[in-house]
């Protein structure tokens, strides 16, 4: 009876063992069995926490962040930038060669490329992708026209095709950032069979070359894309599905990362960062910075419309002030309209000090009259802003104190942008990442009198500027280019469109799981390397 009852616990034994996932080794020591979630059968889904919901899905259309955080992982460009930087690589493109006088550039395919939709990527679909962006109307491709157009003159004068493979762009002049330019997210290839039978709804069912593909959207809420099983790079991506899951406050979503329903929270508050770097189960992550928030004044609007108005509003704004309280020592106050990482920034600029009676004499020498504005507050945290609202009540304080009132006001993010691009708003609170680290991605974007009605949301407009912006887009020289690009800032900080307010190291927060993700300066991240262990 005692030998049963010993072989009967022995073999309790033995299967509780296998049960525990536990092994023994010759030598008795418990291991335990790879659990790897990349490596087994699970799913790997992560769902990404981010700000606001995207304003369209179809890149070549859309200006803001949140639609390019999708985009990118659903479309690619002919060259990419580095994984956290803005040097140029083969994309879509594996070669490319530029002629002697710069206004020719060839480029070299790769094959076997396949759209979402079975559609073959080749040199015919290029031309249809860039024939869409310089036929479809100037207020919808934005970007197209902001990159690519100057003087009402097309850059790109002409795209053709040698064989299925061979694609040769010819400009009209040269232009200096022409292949940084087409890394940018806005020129994700799309398929030809998918925007000419979707038209101005490709946006809402996109079809790219990208290592996911597009789900679902559920507006306000959620957008999900999945593992393209025909993805043309070997062994990507990793994850099988992303779900960006739209969360407007910054405590809220990582209070979701700190409760598990959440993997990668974008937009970390400054005074968060201690909290996430205390918690063992989650990791700080810091983006390199390429940005910057700014006040913008609409110059053609009373009583912005006066130089000395838009100066005393910069004498009145205690930057300094805004930095220390709501970015926790993780960003710098700014004195141009880009920051000092971009070649050409002109560090001899300092910004306006905050000096409130210097304000107050310049109001009175414009003879402002002390009607009300209206302060316009970002409805959603951004990397170089993250809590509007809360700035703005600052800013609106500081104007009131010498003797500027103002109502702030504020609309979902989609009618923000909409509204104030239309120059609706008297002061605007916004901001900028660089897309591609040049100087003319700034400037000449943001504040070229060639922009307004799309990025030049100030309406600023000086003729001196243009003619430096514009010489500096054909030069080659970076020394002259860059020459260039600081005597336009000496002008732009004279004549002040624009409170410059700071640049940021925008944060996130992941679960220590998380592996392989980069965060880019351009704030469109790639998460075809991603995984969750």
């Amino acid at each position: 009876m005692l030998l049963t009852m010993a072989l009967f616990l022995a073999a309790c034994g033995s299967d509780d063992a296998n049960s525990s996932g536990e092994t023994e080794t010759d030598t008795g020591t418990p291991t335990t069995e790879n659990t790897d979630d990349s490596s087994s059968s699970t799913p790997q889904v992560l769902v990404f926490g981010r700000g606001a919901d995207s304003v369209s899905l179809d890149p070549g259309i859309v200006t803001d962040g949140e639609s390019f955080k999708v985009t990118q992982n659903l479309f690619e460009t002919l060259l990419n930038f580095g994984e956290q930087d803005t040097t140029i690589h083969p994309g879509l493109a594996k070669e490319w060669a530029v002629s002697d006088d710069g206004l020719t550039y060839t480029f070299q395919l790769q094959e076997g490329v396949k759209f979402h939709d079975g559609t073959d990527f080749n040199a015919e679909a290029v031309i249809k992708n860039v024939d869409r962006w310089k036929g479809g109307k100037e207020e919808d491709f934005y970007y197209f026209n902001s990159m690519f157009k100057a003087e009402g003159e097309d850059i790109i004068s002409e795209v053709t095709a040698e064989g299925d493979y061979t694609v040769i762009f010819k400009l009209s002049r040269p232009q200096a950032p022409f292949l940084k330019n087409l890394a940018m997210s806005p020129f994700g290839i799309g398929s030809p069979t998918a925007f000419e039978a979707a038209g101005d709804k490709f946006g809402d069912n996109p079809v790219g070359t990208g290592p996911f593909k597009f789900t679902e959207w559920k507006r306000n809420d959620s957008i999900t894309i999945e593992k393209f099983e025909d993805y043309w790079e070997e062994g990507l991506p990793k994850l099988d599905k992303v779900i960006f899951r739209s969360i407007p406050d910054n405590s809220a979503r990582l209070n979701e990362l700190i409760a598990g329903h959440i993997d990668l929270a974008d937009g970390v508050n400054p005074s968060d960062g201690k909290t996430v770097e205390g918690n063992s189960e989650l990791q700080l992550i810091e983006r390199p910075s390429m940005n910057i928030g700014y006040l913008g004044l609409t110059n053609t609007r009373a009583p912005f419309d006066n130089k000395l108005v838009r100066q005393a509003v910069n004498y009145a704004i205690n930057k300094q002030a805004i930095v220390d309280a709501f970015f926790e020592g993780r960003a710098e106050v700014a004195a141009n309209p880009m920051p000092p990482s971009i070649s050409g920034y002109n560090d001899a600029i300092s910004p306006y000090p905050y000096d409130p009676e210097k304000a107050k004499a310049l109001l009175a020498e414009a003879g402002y009259d002390g009607k009300e504005i209206e302060l316009w507050a970002m409805p959603v945290p951004r990397p170089y802003m993250p809590d509007g609202a809360k700035v703005a009540e600052v800013i609106q304080k500081n104007l009131e104190d010498v003797g500027i009132p103002s109502k702030i006001v504020t609309f979902e993010w989609a009618t923000y942008l909409d509204k104030a691009k239309d120059g609706e708003a008297d002061a605007f609170m916004l901001g900028w990442t660089g897309d591609n680290g040049d100087a003319d991605n700034f400037i000449y974007t943001l504040l070229d009198k060639d922009n307004i009605g799309s990025n030049n949301y100030a309406y600023y407009s000086n003729d001196e500027v243009h003619d430096l912006l514009i010489k500096a887009q054909s030069e080659t020289d970076e020394n002259v280019r860059n020459d260039l690009y600081k005597k336009a800032q000496e002008i732009i900080h004279e004549d002040a469109p624009w409170v410059p307010l700071a640049h940021s190291t925008p944060l996130l927060a992941a679960k220590a799981g998380v592996k392989g993700f980069l965060p880019h300066p351009t704030g469109s991240d790639k998460l075809d390397n991603v995984s969750i262990e």
